[in-house]
């Protein structure tokens, strides 16, 4: 049985790849009898779907239709490939454990987009360049990191403005970026060293973007305190440049700042009102993921690089003040409890452990365990900072997308956030199916139609005639998240079919292990 099927899927797959000579069917693939959710969030409706080369030929009552391979697909939901509009993938693009992309394709996605926060690959020709000859599981779109544009710019990462001569290498930087495929910018300005640019020097930099129709994508310079003036920045960054604004991970941070997402939804809806295009993403998670010492030190402390964090910490005067911050910190955070080791190298054992539970291993305060584990290179983090009203709020608004902010995984002694193996799934199959805090309708248009439209993709992110066949057909009873913070390393299940560019990259739930992927460039 077992070499029967493993010939049926051989067959199946060099029907469908590209490059490959059809027969004179119909179509290479018909999906047949599926609910299709296009992608618009409009009703759904039962009917079969045709796919010829990359392509979906035709969408209607095609049963009786010649086709090398007909799915039944009575009582699943078909609907466009998710895109992941932030992705951190950038990072790991080229390591073979993890260009299938898995953890991703399990969830249903289709494309990711790299990029953000302001840092990753600058050199956008050479990337994409490298993925369409590499090959790649999933589509990839890339936006310009600001923060890495700067850093190789101004030859390090200072606390000081850019020369004129620095900026003018920045726009043309930029530029070249924009010309070479980019979607647009983005800003990580908790990050160093983002984070000490000038809203002026940001403006330059998007306005250049928007010229060549990219979008301005940011990690806003607070998600807490300050949330609602790093909201109000982010809009007049668009708008002075007279590009469109997108805020990444939208949330309110602390528990003193629960809440406030009412705020800032209300200014980009009143943004909105007024003609401009602002749009948000968000995690359905109510813990955020970064390293620990973007969580709790001070930006002024970390200018330059870890060795002169360190250098500073060890300062008998200095090292008072970060130390003084870091307790403030934890503090508002509710606590050293909040906190969970995801990833510290010279101590594996400890992912998965809360820093106050390391702390009490090493019998040192949490403020000392941070200081220590900094000075031993630093360490990734997940910290349990929102509260489940804000993410459900923020969730029902209809300009939110759905996006990871994680990267490509496969299983090991880390303990990373588990968006990275289960956000669609979870936002789709637990807050829409189970919980009804939004359609279906509009989960799926979160996750497909709303960001093609975010990024200007013109023949991607909807169920259409003449679009590329990036679908996913899943099962409802069973499209579901499995990756937890006590065991993220687990693939979602119920996505039994999944084609990227006509190519089956999942096939009657088992991966197939083709690269069909794309480097995706703006039009």
């Amino acid at each position: 049985m077992k070499a029967l099927l493993l010939l049926s899927l051989t067959t199946f797959l060099c029907c469908t790849s590209p490059g490959h000579e059809r027969s004179a069917k119909d179509f290479d693939v018909l999906i047949l009898g599926a609910t299709i959710h296009d992608g618009s969030g409009a009703d759904p409706e039962v009917a079969d779907i045709g796919i010829r080369g990359d392509r979906i030929a035709e969408i209607g009552e095609l049963d009786g239709r010649s086709a090398t391979r007909s799915i039944d697909a009575r009582g699943l939901i078909a609907c466009p490939g998710f895109i992941d509009l932030h992705n951190h993938g950038d990072n790991t693009a080229f390591q073979s454990a993890v260009r299938q992309n898995l953890s991703y394709l399990t969830q249903g996605c289709t494309t990711i987009v790299t990029g953000n926060c302001g840092g990753g690959v600058v050199d956008t020709k050479r990337y994409l360049d490298r993925l369409d000859k590499q090959g790649y599981g999933t589509n990839v779109c890339h936006l310009i990191p600001q923060g890495s544009l700067r850093e190789v710019a101004m030859g390090g990462s200072f606390n000081r403005p850019p020369t004129v001569a620095e900026l003018a290498r920045m726009k043309q930087m930029v530029a070249d970026g924009m010309r070479a495929g980019a979607f647009g910018i983005s800003t990580g300005l908790i990050y160093t060293p983002g984070a000490y640019a000038s809203t002026d020097e940001l403006v330059a930099l998007v306005k250049v973007a928007g010229e060549h129709g990219g979008i301005y994508a940011s990690h806003i310079r607070d998600e807490g305190d300050e949330l609602l003036l790093a909201v109000r920045e982010a809009i007049a960054i668009g708008e002075a440049a007279g590009c469109p604004v997108h805020i990444s991970h939208f949330k309110a941070s602390k528990p003193p700042n629960w809440g406030k997402v009412k705020g800032s939804c209300q200014l980009v809806a009143d943004a909105r009102a007024r003609g401009l295009m602002v749009t948000v993403d968000q995690y359905p998670y109510r813990a955020s993921s970064t390293s620990l010492a973007a969580l709790v030190i001070p930006t002024w402390a970390r200018e330059g690089n870890n060795r002169a964090l360190v250098a500073r910490l060890e300062d008998p005067v200095v090292g008072k003040r970060i130390r003084a911050a870091v307790a403030k910190s934890l503090s508002q955070r509710g606590g050293a409890d909040k906190i969970l080791i995801a990833r510290y190298a010279p101590r594996p054992e400890w992912n998965g452990s809360t820093l106050e539970a390391v702390a009490e291993r090493v019998h040192q305060s949490p403020v000392d365990a941070v200081v220590a584990i900094q000075s031993e290179g630093g360490a990734a983090a997940v910290a349990f900072s929102m509260c489940d009203e804000d993410v459900e709020y923020v969730m029902r608004q209809p300009f939110v997308a759905t996006a990871s902010d994680g990267s490509s995984k496969v299983p090991g002694p880390s303990r990373p956030h588990p968006r990275s193996y289960g956000t669609f799934p979870r936002k789709i199959g637990v807050y829409a199916l189970e919980r009804g805090v939004v359609t279906l309708n509009q989960a799926i248009r979160s996750a497909s139609g709303l960001p093609a439209d975010i990024l200007g993709l013109r023949d991607r992110g909807y169920v259409r005639k003449g679009f590329y066949a990036d679908l996913v057909v899943f099962d409802p009873r069973r499209f579901r998240d499995r990756a937890t913070f006590v065991d993220p390393h687990q693939y979602s299940v119920g996505a039994e079919w999944v084609f990227v560019n006509g190519t089956a990259a999942i096939a009657a739930g088992e991966p197939t292990g083709v690269l069909a992927g794309k480097a995706l460039r703006s039009q």
